[in-house]
């Protein structure tokens, strides 16, 4: 596995996939949904992603008189089943790089302007 994942914490995404727990009729970008980017892990290659992939967790009582909890979170999901959205144009796009100075800058492939 790559150690390298196309999008950083905080980036708007869209799911690129079918998921079973999103029903849309068809593949439009508008009909897609979007979230936003809460932790990366490219040693696995996987993102997790407010609201996408939830999963319930039973949690036991820890302490006498405590009661048990049931908590639904995120799971991590594959970073190739996710795609950048620009903040600009507002669609899903790859990313290029720019150089300028020494910064490697991330651009939108579609209209050309930075991430950053």
């Amino acid at each position: 596995m790559s150690n390298k994942v196309h999008v950083k914490t905080g980036d708007t995404v869209i799911l690129r996939t079918g998921n079973k727990d999103y029903k849309y009729k068809d593949k439009k970008e508008k009909d897609r949904r979007t979230g936003k980017v809460l932790e990366v892990s490219p040693k696995e290659g996987k993102v997790i992603v407010e609201g996408f992939n939830m999963i319930t967790k039973h949690l036991k009582p820890t302490a006498m008189g405590q009661s048990g909890n049931i908590v639904r979170a995120e799971a991590p999901i594959y970073a190739c089943k996710v795609q950048l959205v620009c903040p600009h144009c507002g669609k899903p796009t790859r990313v290029g790089h720019n150089v300028e100075g020494e910064k490697k800058l991330r651009v939108c492939r579609k209209c050309g302007k930075s991430f950053e």
